[in-house]
């Protein structure tokens, strides 16, 4: 094995074993060694920023598995491949334009829409981060585009900037490049209410239910915005009948679980709720950060790491938020040049929202209620199944929607040992999986928070 194949086949997987995911695609996926010339091991990397993140990060580690592999090895050099070199020099700034180093963060989603399925081919899932916090709603998605209709609907809710329209045009434009005789089609709910109506004044009905019944995938965005159009809602009801009758696949998406929607029709709730329901909560601090971290990789952007963890810090909960404040921050590195924490405070001391918080006595009266449970049986060391399984739910939310510590969580709840609740966030993250009623029922207890 030269020591090409090395880097290939064994050091990046070695590393990929011990990072996560997001890590790896930030850093080392675009890594290559180009030489090894007396000694030293010149790795090509795609920018600046890579080549620093890589030195402060991995070096170390990577310098040592060289030298495992061969004692010929004295030092790596990191250089900026063609392409990385190619963004840099035409970074030159025109008036009227963003500049070669923001244009990514900052050019318009719409400039790339497809007007004939309204898919933008930039949302996909190489581009979508994956972190604790969406992964049931990724693996829902990949489950649709390996066996479509096994969750039929498939309808993901969560609060505004989290990602969620992201995730359904990924599910229509790999259906779209990968199955080329399936129509796919993507609307919101408020512009497939506006078709509506606009067929009835143009007294074109037929032809509107004809559109929207030959596709084989329909994805329908911010359903919550067809609350109190019963007209709008009666006909979605019929077209859902006849998508689903036909086996074809039905995608919907909401800021709030259906059964909260105000005005909104019981048979339509009724089916919302039939297939696959996933919420995507607030993301953690680590996802906040890859996401970042991803955002100004693309576009070769000097920004620290430092400042980035700032950021993921002190913004909570919308990715939008978190990207709008990116791109203020990139704005005015281009004008001040090298921003320091503090510059960046004040950039986002009218931003930055206070952390959610929720004892752990309140999520219990909230999980309690919903088995029809008393609060007490929960801190105490009843094995009944019908409590066993609402207590490791209390254990893995707080957990995981929290970041409370393992410890505290088993002192809250009957001094309990901190192994007691790792086992219990173990078991019900893996049963969520398998289980798509357990899945049903830890969003709507989170739709209750």
């Amino acid at each position: 094995m030269d020591i090409k194949s090395f880097w290939n086949n064994s050091l990046l997987v070695e590393l990929g074993i011990t990072i996560s995911k997001p890590n790896f695609n930030i850093w080392l996926k675009d890594t290559e060694v180009v030489k090894f010339d007396d000694g030293v091991v010149h790795v090509s990397v795609p920018s600046i920023f890579v080549r620093d993140g890589i030195k402060n990060r991995f070096h170390k580690q990577i310098l040592k598995l060289l030298r495992e592999y061969s004692e010929a090895v004295r030092s790596v050099e990191y250089v900026i491949s063609k392409s990385g070199e190619k963004k840099a020099s035409d970074n030159t700034f025109k008036p009227g334009v963003v500049d070669g180093m923001t244009k990514e963060l900052l050019i318009t989603p719409d400039m790339y829409i497809n007007k004939e399925d309204n898919l933008n081919p930039r949302y996909t899932f190489d581009s979508f981060i994956v972190g604790p916090f969406n992964e049931l709603a990724y693996a829902a998605s990949q489950a649709i585009i390996k066996k479509p209709v096994v969750y039929n609907p498939l309808f993901i809710y969560g609060d505004t900037g989290r990602g969620k329209t992201h995730l359904l045009q990924a599910v229509g434009n790999h259906i779209k490049h990968t199955c080329r005789d399936k129509r796919v089609f993507y609307v919101t709910s408020e512009r497939f209410s506006q078709d509506y109506v606009t067929s009835l004044q143009l007294n074109k009905a037929n032809q509107f239910k004809e559109k929207y019944r030959k596709y084989d995938v329909l994805i329908m965005d911010d359903i919550q915005f067809l609350s109190g159009k019963e007209k709008t809602q009666e006909e979605l009801f019929h077209l859902f009948n006849v998508l689903y009758e036909n086996n074809k696949q039905i995608i919907f998406s909401s800021d709030q679980h259906p059964n909260y929607i105000p005005n909104l029709e019981d048979r339509l709730k009724s089916r919302f709720v039939a297939g696959m329901m996933v919420d995507i909560p607030q993301p953690d601090h680590e996802s906040r950060l890859a996401i970042l971290e991803a955002k100004v990789r693309s576009s070769g952007a000097p920004v620290s790491r430092e400042i980035l963890d700032y950021v993921a810090s002190s913004v909570e909960g919308n990715i939008r938020e978190l990207e709008g404040i990116l791109n203020t921050i990139v704005m005015q590195s281009q004008i001040k040049g090298v921003l320091s924490i503090s510059d960046v405070k004040n950039l986002i001391k009218n931003t930055a929202k206070p952390t959610k918080n929720l004892s752990a006595k309140d999520l219990v009266k909230i999980i309690a209620g919903f088995y029809n449970i008393e609060e007490d049986s929960i801190y105490d060391k009843s094995r009944r199944k019908e409590v066993v399984k609402p207590r490791q739910l209390t254990m893995y939310i707080l957990r995981e929607d929290f970041n409370v510590s393992y410890p505290s969580i088993g002192q809250k709840l009957g001094d309990r040992d901190h192994t007691t609740v790792i086992h219990s966030c173990e078991k019900i993250k893996n049963e969520l999986k398998v289980n798509n009623r357990l899945a049903q029922e830890l969003a709507q207890i989170r739709a209750l928070i």
